[in-house]
């Protein structure tokens, strides 16, 4: 064991709450992106179009909407989270970084280009246009339900560890980070919400940085805290098991972290709509490598701080010791034992976790008030003045937060690590999304029973899976050991620490072959399942019922896949490799195209068939005659 030559707060008996400079700091920090979205409402108020407030007028540019897009997801879950799956594990998790490669190589070159060229704001117009209403309606209650879910979850999870660790009141900063987000979202739009992102990553990076480089001088420096990690078995980056219900692996990591984070940065509302302000495709996609940048940069920062973090309470688990009661309530902790007697400096660190919060549920509310105005409200009263559609969005979002603060009630009874419960509800829910949107985008044969089917079979099976071990409580990989042998504290405590650890163990291994071996698959793997279930599903449906046939759809719906990936197939080859999709009929969505602004990208073909006497409609399979030699046909 490692000799430790400092005392923690809880041995000394010295107080961690908040200090009076701590409060100022935190409240800086929520009055600047309040004001932000003041800013916004002020500035654009003459501007009354519903893209100038969901879209920011498809005219953002590429650093703000790189870091806004990074720390919509990079949350107060993760600042939390993370270094508890350090503590708690080990450093395998820091491999998903791979996974992020991966999304954004699959996102700029699938899923991107698809919603750009449509001219689409909501991603759910692509799933009507490709599956019909019913799909839409229902993949649009799933979306939401599982950003309503996570939202409450990146509400709740920060507030409580929070109020357990420095005594800031549970209830009074969830509703006031509900009621901020809540505020600069419906008053700024979609600018308010890139440019406080902005602001917000700032100040992760700034209070990640500062419990690193304070853990490390106690310490006595990186080296320390890494080699005590290492010697108590933390430090792992070969686990190579392919067994899937290995927690983290290599596999799982890349190629499982990979679905989950194309489920986010692919196709979900909030991620999507940033990309598609932009005034190019080219700058969408340059956003998404930007960010890529950007979101491993502060995951490698939050995992060092994981490493510190267990160095420094290696001789002591302050949960063991029932310091505190779970490991997410860890880094508020650690922030109060490193820089409690700076005063300030807790109220720095507690607001970087609280910004995470902030960009998080201020995309949800921006996502979930396009969905509601694009998917619900405009296809029953499509011709709806340009303002009240903006003065309607406002009021979805003012709703939208107090649901959210009522489902975080709901909650409020989570047991389980906030980590690990977003990524598990993400790719129970988001993995038959993402399926649908890859069978719908791949698949050109997919018909709209396949969508529907392949959608609630990748649902019923995901769901069978994640409840049937959440109520059979099996555990796929046990925690790493703990120790309180280090622990100087009052034989009191000590008593109560040998109590609680004599009796854990036997109820653990009580059910252990009770259940299903599938429930024991890691949760890594929900999104890949559902992803797969769905396709496999939906092609099956679709060919019994009658395949699409490829040569009538909107070429704009399919992504012309091995146009992407092997371009340097001669023109005839990929042509073949079209499966008959007519790919150089469709115009693609541009701002400067006054037939796009309105309608979006369209087939160019049908729009000719419907606009003109003299062609007939049914004109489906290529070029009418006399526009064979025109300038748009000679292009692949």
């Amino acid at each position: 064991m490692w000799n430790r030559t400092y005392l923690y707060n809880f041995e000394t008996g010295t107080s961690v709450y908040f200090h009076t400079y701590d409060y100022v700091v935190f409240g800086i920090t929520l009055g600047l992106s309040a004001s932000i979205g003041l800013f916004y409402a002020i500035k654009d108020r003459k501007k009354k179009s519903e893209n100038e407030f969901l879209l920011a007028g498809r005219n953002m540019s590429v650093l703000p909407v790189a870091l806004s897009l990074m720390s919509s997801f990079i949350s107060a879950v993760t600042l939390l989270g993370t270094p508890a799956e350090m503590y708690r594990y080990n450093t395998m998790y820091w491999f998903i970084v791979f996974g992020f490669l991966i999304s954004v190589i699959l996102s700029n070159t699938i899923f991107i280009p698809v919603f750009y060229n449509l001219g689409i704001t909501s991603v759910f117009e692509y799933i009507h246009l490709r599956f019909g209403t019913l799909v839409r309606i229902i993949s649009c209650i799933i979306y939401m339900i599982t950003m309503l879910i996570y939202m409450a979850i990146v509400l709740y999870g920060p507030s409580l560890a929070l109020n357990a660790v420095t005594g800031i009141d549970l209830w009074g900063s969830l509703v006031a980070i509900c009621a901020v987000c809540t505020l600069y979202t419906a008053l700024g739009g979609m600018k308010a919400v890139v440019w406080t992102d902005t602001v917000q990553v700032l100040i992760m990076f700034a209070g990640m940085l500062i419990l690193l480089i304070f853990g490390c001088r106690k310490l006595g420096g990186l080296d320390v805290a890494w080699r005590v990690a290492d010697q108590n078995d933390r430090i792992k980056f070969l686990i190579l098991n392919p067994d899937p219900s290995e927690r983290h692996s290599l596999w799982n990591m890349i190629v499982g972290g990979g679905f989950i984070w194309t489920g986010v940065y692919g196709i979900n509302q909030a991620q999507v709509q940033r990309a598609v302000s932009f005034s190019s495709l080219a700058r969408a996609k340059l956003s998404l490598w930007v960010n890529l940048v950007c979101i491993v940069s502060i995951l490698s920062l939050v995992c060092l701080v994981g490493v510190v973090m267990f160095a420094y309470y290696s001789t002591c688990d302050p949960v063991k010791a029932g310091i505190v009661t779970k490991s997410d309530q860890l880094i508020p902790l650690f922030a109060m034992d490193i820089v409690g007697k700076y005063h300030g400096l807790p109220g720095l660190v507690i607001s970087c976790i609280f910004s995470g919060s902030l960009s998080s549920v201020s995309s949800g509310f921006n996502a979930i008030s396009a969905i509601i105005l694009k998917d619900f409200i405009l296809v029953c009263a499509p011709n709806m003045p340009s303002g009240t559609r903006t003065i309607i969005s406002k009021f979805i979002v003012l709703l939208t937060g107090g649901v959210c603060l009522a489902v975080a009630y709901v909650m409020s009874l989570l047991t389980s690590s906030i980590l690990t419960a977003t990524i598990t509800i993400y790719g129970l829910l988001g993995g038959p999304l993402l399926g649908l949107f890859t069978l719908g985008i791949l698949f050109p044969w997919a018909n709209k029973w396949g969508g529907l089917f392949g959608l609630l079979s990748s649902l019923v099976v995901n769901c069978w899976i994640g409840f049937g071990a959440f109520i059979n409580k099996v555990v796929v990989t046990p925690t790493s050991p703990v120790t309180t042998e280090g622990c100087r504290l009052n034989l009191t405590t000590i008593e109560a620490i040998t109590n609680i650890t004599s009796t854990t163990p036997s109820a653990a291994i009580e059910k252990q072959d009770d259940y299903l071996i599938i429930y024991k698959m890691s949760y890594i793997w929900f999104t890949g399942l559902g992803l797969l279930v769905c396709v496999v599903f939906g092609l099956i449906v679709s060919f019994i019922t009658g395949a699409t046939d490829p040569k009538k759809i909107n070429p704009g719906l399919i992504c012309p896949i091995f146009d992407e990936i092997l371009p340097c197939l001669p023109v005839k080859t990929r042509k073949r490799l079209h499966f008959g999709v007519r790919h150089e009929d469709f115009v693609k969505f541009s701002k400067d195209n006054p037939k796009t602004i309105e309608r979006g990208g369209y087939d160019r073909t049908l729009y000719i068939a419907e606009n003109t006497d003299k062609i007939p409609h049914d004109a489906i399979r290529g070029f009418p005659k006399h526009f064979e030699k025109s300038e748009y046909n000679t292009k692949l």
